[in-house]
């Protein structure tokens, strides 16, 4: 495996790169993922039965939704096809993009969420660091079915808006976690099914269906469902394959020139870290109950240091080419826009246009209230990426290597139906 690295870095001029171990990926019972499949696609998570996991993370659209910032509650359809229900518009647009979920199951992903909200920590309880703090229910097995289940907290996403049904009243008066909140309405909810009843016997003996195990199922499809270890890089790097002319010069400029691999780094290209790139706010931004704002300052949100405003995840690179819009709130819809952004971070500011974006229709929304002249001077002042000097032929060259990086490896796919009967998008 290392002299096939080296080989194709020194063929093509540019120094070797150590990716470092192979991903290891926790052993995953397909009887549990298959039952984690029906609970991704059904609705019956959603505080209004007409949403679910898979909505906004479809494997026709790259496990992601298509769009820059998602219609989640009050929409109908999927994707860029999705609409505002006129009997149940929602309040605004979700505020950040839909991340792809692939390779979420390798052990190295530890970290959750574009701003990283929810992440391992020895020193809270079950390892843990979520938003809930010490009101978090015990029982998850790990980061990624602890993520997985907040979703059907927020009322933009799944829980619905206050007094439409009981989770969102539950949410909506703080009852999240607690019992009779609304993840143990959640709960029950599944529970009263007769083909979950059945399932969960069969899959989990005698275990009571409470809101972590359905969290802990769902989670075991994401990583048995979207494992992506076998790309045509995979293959190259183990000897079985040789990329085109074209990719191992992106190959070389991505581990090199361009510097790519600063953040991308590893075996996913990236290295789980959170950078300020300067991306244009577009969007609702993200703002608590009391504020009016739109901007969204990012993981300066979580640890209240001012060093780390407007800095976001760096996301993995698995399947770029199929996860459009890119960046945390989805600034830019086709992926050469986004690598020239960060070519010149200070120019592509300049000239950003919110046609850039793949914005669903939303009446009334002012997509571009938080570029206002502080806030973009704030935002461009926290960038950390410098000017490089690649050319168009260049960006052609990255992209012909990320496209190696594709494995769209389907598995189960989606259900023709799921045991509440609810329909599917």
């Amino acid at each position: 495996m290392r002299a096939a690295w080296v080989g194709i870095f020194l063929a093509s001029g540019a120094a070797a790169q150590d990716l470092g171990p192979l991903p290891e990926f926790a052993p995953v019972d397909p009887l549990r993922a298959k039952l984690g499949q029906l609970l991704f696609y059904d609705p019956i998570l959603s505080g209004n039965k007409n949403i679910s996991c898979g909505t906004c993370h479809h494997p026709d659209l790259g496990t992601g939704d298509g769009v820059s910032l998602s219609i989640g509650e009050g929409g109908i359809g999927l994707g860029p096809k999705r609409i505002i229900d006129a009997a149940n518009v929602p309040e605004q647009r979700i505020p950040r993009n839909a991340p792809a979920m692939w390779n979420l199951g390798a052990l190295e992903f530890q970290v959750m969420f574009h701003d990283g909200r929810l992440e391992a920590d020895p020193n809270e309880p079950d390892g843990i660091r979520t938003p809930l703090g010490s009101e978090m229910t015990s029982g998850f097995d790990s980061v990624l079915s602890a993520q997985a289940m907040f979703p059907v907290l927020s009322p933009d996403e799944m829980a619905g808006h206050y007094s439409e049904n009981e989770i969102s009243q539950a949410v909506r008066l703080g009852f999240l976690s607690s019992d009779g909140g609304a993840w143990d309405l959640i709960a029950a909810r599944v529970a009263e099914i007769p083909t979950y009843q059945e399932e969960f016997a069969k899959v989990v003996p005698g275990e009571e269906i409470t809101f972590p195990l359905i969290a802990n199922l769902v989670a075991d499809f994401i990583r048995f469902e979207w494992r992506a270890d076998n790309s045509l890089f995979d293959q190259a790097m183990r000897g079985e394959a040789e990329m085109p002319a074209e990719a191992a010069r992106g190959m070389a400029l991505f581990y090199g020139e361009a510097g790519c691999a600063s953040c991308h780094s590893g075996w996913f290209q990236t290295d789980h870290d959170f950078h300020a790139i300067g991306l244009p706010q577009i969007g609702p931004g993200k703002a608590a109950r009391f504020e009016s704002h739109a901007q969204d300052t990012g993981r300066m949100r979580v640890t209240g240091d001012p060093a780390d405003a407007y800095a976001f995840r760096t996301p993995s690179l698995r399947n770029v080419t199929i996860t459009a819009p890119y960046g945390h709130n989805g600034a830019y819809a086709d992926l050469g826009d986004m690598i020239r952004h960060h070519i010149n971070v200070e120019e592509a500011f300049a000239s950003y246009d919110l046609a850039k974006a793949h914005l669903p229709a939303f009446p009334g929304a002012n997509d571009l209230r938080a570029m206002s002249a502080d806030e973009t001077s704030a935002i461009l002042a926290a960038n950390v990426l410098a000017p490089s000097a690649l050319s168009e032929a260049d960006i052609n060259d990255l992209i012909s290597f990320l496209e190696t990086l594709e494995d769209p490896a389907k598995r189960f796919g989606v259900p023709e139906a799921v045991p509440s009967g609810l329909p599917l998008d």
